[in-house]
């Protein structure tokens, strides 16, 4: 949560969603406030409770109950975060026009079992109206997460992925026989074709076949395959380092 982007008041209000392939288990939180890490309350939501998606009040009250320590909204908001805030009260502003370095982080993964999952959290956009919720918080358009097929997290125009559920859209084509990144390419085409939003997504296949696609014009992603780190942030762009040496240099610069 820390550096969320703030909503209309300059408040932080962030949404989170969890999925697990293997049974459709999934968990969400969405507007929620004073979380330092939204998308493990919404993991208690699929693990404790009988229901997918808990709101505002509702999800502050069980995330006490669960034991989730609140923290500080200023502990959360950056300099950053509060500049940019800033420039989007200023009369002449498009606060929707400049969302290219959106706080989204997403995450697909299979495990040896081939198992899939997907989780996603944000603090949504920029100087949104409060109570807001996009995409992220929504089965089918922030994330989902099917062991017969695969697994996507989206990050983008939230309005628009939720009008074509981006996320099983690109499973859709999946099971018509597209390899990751042509379904990602297609269902991305279709929402700017459709409703003109651009977004991104991350995709694993249940053969553990993935990839990073984005029609915006940049999406920081980063892949573990066979213990080599790629990575990269522009359209066409790939990094490759032994996983070994990346972790060494990180926790160098920590």
């Amino acid at each position: 949560g820390c550096g969320s982007v703030l909503n209309e008041k300059g408040e932080v209000e962030m949404d989170a969603i969890i999925m697990d392939g293997k049974n459709l288990a999934s968990g969400a939180v969405s507007a929620v406030k004073c979380i330092a890490n939204p998308i493990k309350l919404a993991r208690l939501v699929m693990e404790k409770t009988k229901h997918l998606l808990l709101t505002g009040y509702g999800a502050h009250l069980f995330a006490r109950a669960m034991g989730i320590p609140e923290v500080p909204e200023e502990k959360l908001i950056t300099e950053r975060s509060r500049e940019r805030w800033r420039k989007n009260l200023e009369p002449d502003s498009n606060p929707e026009e400049f969302q290219k370095d959106l706080g989204t982080v997403g995450a697909v993964a299979i495990d040896s079992e081939g198992n899939v999952a997907c989780a996603t959290s944000t603090g949504g956009l920029s100087n949104k109206l409060t109570g807001r919720v996009g995409d992220t918080a929504c089965i089918g358009s922030g994330g989902y997460a099917d062991n017969c097929c695969g697994a996507v997290s989206t990050t983008g125009h939230g309005e628009s992925i939720m009008k074509v559920v981006l996320a099983r859209l690109v499973l859709h084509h999946m099971e018509q026989g597209m390899a990751p990144a042509a379904a990602a390419d297609a269902a991305l085409d279709y929402m700017k074709r459709r409703v003109g939003g651009l977004g991104g997504v991350i995709v694993v296949s249940s053969s553990g076949q993935w990839a990073a696609r984005f029609s915006t014009q940049q999406m920081s992603w980063a892949a573990v395959q066979d213990e080599q780190l790629l990575h990269g942030i522009y359209a066409g762009e790939q990094h490759t380092e032994p996983l070994e040496q990346a972790l060494a240099a990180h926790c160098e610069g920590l």
